[in-house]
């Protein structure tokens, strides 16, 4: 099998999910702009979450958790964006 752009995106993003225990405690830049701005407070809560906080449900190690949530994200959204594309592609062929 030719190894194709896809396939090592794919594998630089499971490798980033692997890491994800090592990234820092320090909540991200639209959080600490809310934060210092003093509007956090004002912020709705999502309609839904699949995985909240990144933390994959009934997994009581947080970094094995973590890990488990970054993959399966990562494998949930790589499967809907090459379904996307496969069925472009396919759309492509049939049309005139």
């Amino acid at each position: 099998m030719r190894l194709k752009w896809w396939h090592i995106g794919l594998l630089i993003c499971l490798a980033v999910a692997l890491l994800a225990p090592l990234a820092s405690i320090s909540p991200d830049g639209l959080e600490r702009v809310a934060k210092d701005k003093g509007f956090i407070e004002s912020a709705l809560e999502a309609p839904y979450q699949l995985i909240a906080d990144y933390l994959f449900p009934g997994i009581e190690n947080e970094a094995l958790a973590t890990i488990l949530a970054g993959i399966i994200g990562t494998l949930i959204l790589f499967g809907v964006v090459y379904s996307m594309a496969w069925l472009l592609k396919r759309g492509r062929r049939e049309s005139p």
